[in-house]
């Protein structure tokens, strides 16, 4: 009798966290060919042949008043998330980021004998620390990308492993600036600016008319400026077009299907919201400016409750401002455009900006992928203890 394949359960809550998982099943196909992936999952994971039981984007909520609004909904998927997975029962859990939704459930499936592994750590060095206690009480281990994660996660006797981050690894140290251009159709010579107005339906929402008016002050200023602005799906496409044709009608960018990547190294600044695409654009050695806004409430609570001072990725791994972030109320137009300006200049500031980024790249470039995919192996290869 053949042995029955591995099962291993993946739930990813949005387009980051898509592209881990699709990373992690490749590097997992390498050691096991017949495994099955079953969970939640997005468009990446699912071309890697992961199974999903929902919409990824079902779980993609951000601020506390919208997840209000989606409680219910995310309750039953999560009871129901539970049911499936203690009924099949797999080899390992695997909940990537999204953590008020996955360290839950991460808890009920280890409670009942699953292994389970939370990839991404939440910010618990940053705000609430206190969830450290719960992250270690529903996983067997924690995947972190940054250095000085584990040592918070070490400091009590939680289990986790810094391993990079896939970005990293993908992005060569030294991208190929007008090889982008020529795939873009942008001049060698011409100035270019990307506007990231963030992968969730609230973000895009909330900063594509800032964005967009920060790009018409920015063309007075540049004439010929050229505008990419990459979107992530063809709702979030039409949702920014929607908001272009009420806001900035006779502006001139180009809309692109995905290809984020490709724009930040083309363009000589970007204007991005915080999260993985700051990240992504530190990686592609593109001078930034983090514009971000939240409703009233969920910003006065996490001005609150945040214990660092930055909030984008660049910044905290240099602990230092890096990169101008304005958040709120000083997320607007004229502030945005007075950052943004200097950048597109690509003058010495700009170049040596790029190479802290190269140094950053260096620290974070771990072969990530192969990493989590051990770390995978290796609870599958442990016995499971009575809990």
């Amino acid at each position: 009798m053949q042995a029955s394949p591995v099962v291993i359960g993946l739930v990813a809550g949005e387009a980051s966290g898509d592209v881990l998982g699709a990373g992690l099943i490749r590097a997992l196909r390498r050691h096991l060919p017949d495994a099955r992936f079953v969970g939640v999952a997005g468009p990446r994971m699912q071309a890697e042949g992961c199974e999903t039981w929902y919409e990824m984007e079902e779980l993609a909520v951000m601020g506390i008043v919208e997840v209000v609004g989606r409680l219910p909904r995310l309750l039953k998927i999560r009871r129901d998330l539970t049911r499936r997975f203690s009924a099949l029962r797999p080899a390992v859990f695997v909940g990537i980021d999204a953590p008020d939704f996955n360290i839950t459930l991460e808890g009920r499936l280890k409670q009942r004998g699953i292994r389970t592994i939370h990839y991404v750590s939440p910010s618990v060095w940053a705000w609430r620390q206190k969830r450290v206690f719960k992250i270690g009480r529903a996983t067997d281990n924690v995947l972190a990308f940054l250095p000085f994660e584990k040592a918070f996660y070490d400091r009590f006797n939680v289990p986790c492993q810094f391993i990079g981050h896939s970005l990293a690894d993908a992005m060569p140290l030294d991208p190929d600036k007008a090889a982008a251009r020529q795939h873009l159709g942008i001049a060698p010579d011409a100035r270019c600016l990307a506007l990231l107005p963030g992968s969730r339906g609230a973000e895009v929402e909330m900063l594509s008319a800032d964005f967009l008016n920060t790009a018409l002050l920015l063309s007075a200023q540049y004439p010929g400026l050229d505008i990419v602005v990459p979107l992530v799906n063809a709702r979030r496409r039409a949702q920014f077009g929607a908001i272009k044709d009420r806001v900035a009608p006779d502006l001139r960018v180009r809309l692109l299907d995905g290809r984020a990547r490709e724009a930040m190294v083309a363009s000589d600044a970007a204007l991005l919201a915080s999260g993985t695409a700051a990240l992504e654009c530190m990686l592609a050695k593109c001078p930034m400016v983090v514009g971000y806004r939240m409703k009233p409430f969920t910003f006065w609570l996490a001005r609150r409750l945040v214990k660092t001072p930055y909030v984008s990725l660049p910044n905290l791994l240099a602990g230092r401002e890096l990169v101008k972030e304005l958040l709120q109320e000083d997320c607007v137009p004229d502030k945005l455009a007075a950052a943004l300006a200097p950048l597109l200049k690509n003058d010495f500031h700009s170049q040596t900006l790029k190479e802290t980024f190269r140094d950053l790249h260096r620290q974070i470039r771990c072969n990530a992928d192969e990493q989590a995919a051990q770390a995978v192996l290796k609870l599958i290869a442990q016995p499971v203890l009575s809990r």
